[in-house]
């Protein structure tokens, strides 16, 4: 696919990004897009490599190879470089449901299986995938038809992230009556509140949510389900209703001082710094929140790297992160060849923004917190950190991080951002089904299925897995519509 000795005669190239000087002082996207004509030659990179891992989406060494959702990769590259981006259209969404959300904010596991990232940069799929639903949306391609015949059936979807849209999405196309409770002000789950606006615009995700709506799709907002609503209200109003509220449990950090004024959880401080961007058009910009600030984000991921990027948008002093284990190698080790994921470490936006504001890199390796320290008036006023080492535990066999006696060092912080992951559903959800949930608070299921332990309720996304990526949680939401599909109308063509 792609032109034969394309990967030969170009080197790979990204769209252009706004320098960190200008783009830390709106939250508006940073990164552009390649003239149509460049991005035709990085789709021309595409080998006719025979296995192609980067549509294979299958685990090895326990870690996702390859797209989830299974995306015909090399077929609508070579439609990319032959410049028929209609017929790329056509071939994407046939597995994809939103593109344009992952070619804003997925890693790209099809990347880091390309076989061209072998020994040399690997085809820049992601963009290309970002051309050609931008060209979709330009020329009137993208749509969401309203189904002709309606089946009957009516669904419900509790949550609006990726998950339960892109259920939603395939469950109206087959003919379903579907409602989508959010208990948010606004559609998007996640990607509306927990992902930075220059990461991801949100007027992205309001063409979508539009389009599904003059589809037939119906969005209740302000309902929070198991409160305002009641479980058996729904199962007795729809023929099935679908789970997809998240794991929305934050980990969190319990040392001494942890009640002191001035922390957070990441996605609180996210959710409220979107919110008043957008309830005010844009027009206020909450730096109360972090300016002349001392910042110590506790987390690395995506999480903590866009707290990062956000205090620094809101004029922090200085910013800090914390990261438990040791610092990843610069290239693959022998002990991870491809095409597994690549366990490498990045500088991703965020720590460049740092860097460029501060002069270093904001991330200490192997260090935790130790202890929050606070002020007469109970206001975080600084914390001790503290160092880890790598040890076995005697009684499991398992490697686990421990705290160096005598390192402990103390740092001002006056804003601590808990970035340290989810722990699960939340219970007064699944306790309001009354379905049944693993050791982790994951929903329960058969092994790759999406029906929970009550009749006509399946679960979805994080909720169903845990935390996890924006194509993950596609990726079920499409094969959970399935299933329920299949369980309303004895079969399904979806």
């Amino acid at each position: 696919m792609g032109k034969p000795t394309g990967f030969l005669e170009y080197e790979r190239k990204n769209g252009p990004v706004v320098p960190e000087e200008e783009r830390i002082k709106s939250f508006r996207e940073f990164h552009g897009q390649l003239p149509t004509e460049e991005q035709r030659k990085q789709a021309a990179r595409c080998m006719d490599c025979g296995v192609p891992f980067c549509q294979a989406g299958v685990m090895i060494a326990g870690m996702a190879s390859g797209c989830p959702l299974h995306n015909l990769v090399p077929e609508m590259n070579d439609l990319v470089y032959h410049g028929n981006l209609e017929q790329a259209y056509t071939r994407l969404s046939k597995t994809h449901s939103f593109p344009e959300f992952t070619s804003r904010v997925c890693p790209a596991l099809c990347e880091a299986a390309c076989t061209c990232g072998l020994h040399s940069e690997a085809v820049a799929t992601k963009e290309n995938e970002r051309a050609v639903i931008e060209y979709a949306f330009e020329h009137g391609l993208a749509k969401e038809e309203a189904p002709a015949v309606r089946t009957g059936k009516k669904v419900a979807v509790i949550g609006s992230g990726p998950s339960g849209l892109a259920a939603a999405q395939l469950l109206n196309r087959r003919g379903h009556s579907v409602t989508v409770y959010e208990r948010s002000d606004r559609v998007g789950g996640l990607l509306r509140y927990g992902i930075p606006n220059m990461k991801l615009d949100k007027s992205v995700i309001d063409r979508r949510v539009k389009m599904m709506e003059e589809a037939g799709v119906t969005f209740k907002t302000g309902v929070n389900v198991g409160v305002d609503v009641t479980a058996k209200e729904l199962r007795k109003e729809y023929d099935g209703v679908i789970l997809a509220c998240g794991a929305s449990n934050p980990r969190d950090i319990n040392a001494p001082g942890r009640d002191a004024k001035g922390i957070r959880f990441a996605v609180d401080y996210l959710s409220e710094v979107t919110k008043t961007l957008l309830d005010s058009d844009f027009t206020k910009v909450p730096t109360e929140l972090a300016e002349g600030k001392d910042v110590v984000v506790i987390g690395g991921g995506d999480t903590g790297n866009d707290c990062v990027g956000t205090s620094i948008r809101l004029g922090a002093k200085s910013v800090t992160q914390l990261e438990m284990m040791p610092e990843p190698p610069c290239a693959r080790l022998a002990s991870n060849p491809w095409p597994e994921w690549p366990r490498v470490g990045k500088t991703d936006y965020g720590q460049e923004e740092a860097i460029h504001c501060f002069g270093h890199d904001p991330r200490i390796y192997q260090t935790t917190v130790k202890e929050f320290h606070k002020n007469k008036q109970g206001e975080l006023d600084g914390i001790t950190i503290i160092s880890l080492e790598a040890k076995k535990d005697p009684n499991t066999g398992r490697m686990q991080m421990v705290p160096v006696e005598g390192t402990e060092k103390k740092i001002p912080a006056q804003l601590v951002l808990i970035a340290a992951g989810f722990l699960g559903s939340q219970e007064y959800v699944t306790k309001a089904f009354e379905v049944e949930v693993d050791g982790r608070t994951n929903v329960k299921t058969a092994p790759g299925a999406y029906a929970t332990s009550q009749k006509g309720i399946y679960t979805v996304g994080d909720m169903h897995r845990g935390q996890s990526l924006v194509v993950w949680a596609i990726a079920e939401g499409r094969a959970a519509a399935k299933e329920v599909d299949r369980d309303l109308m004895g079969y399904t063509n979806l």
